[in-house]
């Protein structure tokens, strides 16, 4: 039977809810509904939603971290190169160390790796600031508090991305890791932003202590994830195990194509952000406020962005999607280090965030998804040392840099010399 309903025609069901004094949803709602509910469908599992806590904590003082460490050292340094360096130095112990990581999180139990990491960056975030506040801290103790919490974080991170799928079922890790990813992006909203006022007001030595109280809030919360049964027995060696996965990796082409990705955006996506801070005094000739907010800006569009990623659902043309990001998010970046307008670099980095959230939500769980559980931490091991390639990136930024401002300066004094002939006249 055939009715009409707000002027249009429909069937008699939807006529009915019309006629009732229900407030039933519509279609519409429905939908929403269900979306919202598929958004957030992992936080409904307890062990999930420790972990993601702690991950949020664990992540806002890594972003604090981040821009307190850049700004300290152009403080003490006034220099791009130490900027580099610094901000490259967890890069060499993690493409050293993240196949050892990868093969210990399918050895032991996981939480225990993830607990002992965050401990050790506790440890060292309270030396920073003991360093800081008795005027003692010098760029050598920036360079070594980076090497060491990389030397973690490739413990840390195969650990922490393995364990989730233990925790939540194979039809929601997609979901779950879009979720681990917005969190993420969460914190590059929030943190940046009120480290640089904590930074601006209370100085360093305060956003350290800051920082330390922020791990040692995550460690709390990872406490009430449950061990899980290590996925295989410590009985041979690591070098067998990482051997293994090595094999395992290069022959199933799917993960080996996302990896390779993967590399390609760590090489030339990830290293601008280490040169901000030169970019906000030199190009902007503005203070540690202002580079906290713009890197927030790239949080509100990965908070975005990772949210559509983890409504979407196995048939969702996913592939398209990360194509699609990974471009948006390359265009972005070289707008935005064309312009010299604060206002406009704003609002592209807000782009760089929705397509950087599509690039790392997507890769990361696909990965799992074509990995086996056996071999999910040593895959994600060979996906850790793409961050371990960084420093090569940061070498091509700086290179870069350097040859625009040659270029810049010869065309100025040409077009100064063409400018003499009609002012002697």
């Amino acid at each position: 039977m055939v009715v009409s309903y707000g002027g249009r025609n429909t069937n008699g069901l939807f006529a009915s809810c019309k006629s009732s004094p229900l407030n039933i949803p519509t279609f519409d709602e429905k939908r929403s509904n269900r979306l919202a509910a598929r958004t957030f469908s992992s936080l409904g599992n307890s062990d999930f939603r420790s972990l993601w806590f702690g991950m949020l904590l664990l992540m806002a003082g890594v972003n604090v971290q981040m821009l307190a460490r850049g700004y300290l050292t152009w403080e003490l340094t006034k220099s791009p190169i130490a900027v580099v360096v610094v901000g490259a130095g967890f890069a060499p112990p993690i493409l050293l160390l993240s196949l050892y990581g990868g093969a210990a999180a399918d050895r032991y139990a996981r939480k225990r790796i993830i607990q002992v990491c965050q401990l050790g960056m506790l440890l060292i975030t309270l030396f920073m600031a003991v360093s800081i506040s008795t005027n003692t801290v010098t760029v050598f103790h920036l360079v070594l508090a980076a090497v060491g919490q990389g030397a973690l974080w490739a413990f840390l991170m195969p650990a922490r991305q393995a364990i989730i799928g233990q925790l939540v079922d194979e039809n929601q890790l997609t979901n779950a890791v879009a979720l681990n990813s917005s969190g993420m992006s969460l914190m590059t909203v929030a943190a940046p932003g009120i480290g640089g006022l904590i930074y601006g007001f209370g100085g360093a030595a305060a956003t350290y202590y800051v920082i330390s109280a922020l791990i040692a809030s995550a460690i709390v919360f990872m406490g009430f994830v449950p061990y899980v049964v290590p996925v295989r027995k410590a009985g041979r060696r690591m070098w067998g195990d990482i051997k293994q996965g090595i094999i395992y990796t290069r022959r199933n082409r799917t993960v080996l194509m996302l990896l390779l990705m993967s590399l390609s955006t760590a090489l030339l996506a990830m290293p601008f952000r280490t040169l901000m801070p030169v970019q906000i005094e030199e190009v902007f000739h503005m203070e540690v406020e202002a580079l906290g907010l713009l890197m927030s800006m790239i949080g509100v569009g990965a908070l975005f962005g990772s949210l559509v990623i983890a409504g979407l659902s196995k048939t969702s043309h996913r592939g398209w999607f990360l194509l699609i990001t990974t471009l948006i998010s390359g265009l972005a970046i070289l707008l935005v280090s064309a312009t010299t307008s604060y206002v406009v670099a704003a609002f592209i980095m807000v782009v760089i965030g929705i397509g950087d959230s599509g690039r790392r939500a997507l890769n990361a769980s696909l990965i799992l998804e074509e990995t086996e559980e056996a071999y999910r931490g040593r895959v994600m091991g060979v996906y850790m040392m793409n961050f371990g390639l960084m420093p090569l990136g940061h070498y091509l930024w700086v290179s870069l840099r350097r040859l625009l401002t040659c270029v810049l300066h010869s065309l100025s004094r040409g077009r100064h010399c063409l400018s003499l002939p009609s002012d002697s006249q």
